[in-house]
């Protein structure tokens, strides 16, 4: 399976999570990285690009710190850019269909401040309903995230064990069956 991850992180030098990731992932072969922040400084998406990159791949994961409880800026200008109308949904809309979509993302906040009983009073898949719910709209299929929280707790043992498990998370994750 030919995997594209999609890394929408501002500024990815001065990222601990986010470049552990990348770093991590560039050792596998069957993974391509594309950063869109050093790919497009200026945010001028080359689309044509940007789709035959998802064409070639079987599953993309869109891995990005979370923003206000959001996608950084460039990577929801992305979404708007690329997925088209008869490219992406539509009556004539092949492209993505049956691809695998999922999210890897980075929180500052503690895994029980996504709990409805926590600080945000959302989970991270509350947060996250908005990409499902295009994946479903566009006829791809949505995997399910994977997260660091508590990005401030900053270890390098804590880096190695979350590298290593975004890794084998891409490599071994199945669909979220959603009942309709």
């Amino acid at each position: 399976m030919k995997t594209l991850v999609i890394v929408a992180h501002p500024n990815l030098e001065a990222s601990n999570w986010n470049k552990a990731w990348v770093e991590e992932l560039k050792k596998q072969e069957d993974i391509t990285i594309h950063d869109l922040y050093k790919e497009y400084p200026s945010e001028n998406i080359d689309v044509k690009r940007e789709q035959l990159l998802v064409e070639t791949h079987d599953r993309i994961i869109f891995q990005y710190p979370l923003y206000w409880y959001n996608m950084p800026p460039l990577l929801k200008k992305w979404f708007d850019a690329v997925l088209l109308y008869n490219w992406a949904y539509g009556p004539e809309a092949t492209a993505t269909t049956g691809k695998e979509i999922g999210v890897a993302i980075s929180t500052y906040g503690t895994a029980e401040s996504y709990q409805p009983t926590g600080s945000n009073r959302l989970t991270l898949e509350q947060i996250l309903a908005p990409i499902q719910a295009s994946a479903r709209f566009i006829s791809a299929v949505y995997l399910p995230h994977f997260s660091v929280n508590d990005t401030s707790d900053v270890t390098p043992e804590r880096l190695a064990q979350s590298s290593k498990a975004y890794v084998e998370h891409i490599k071994t994750i199945k669909p979220v069956t959603v009942a309709q």
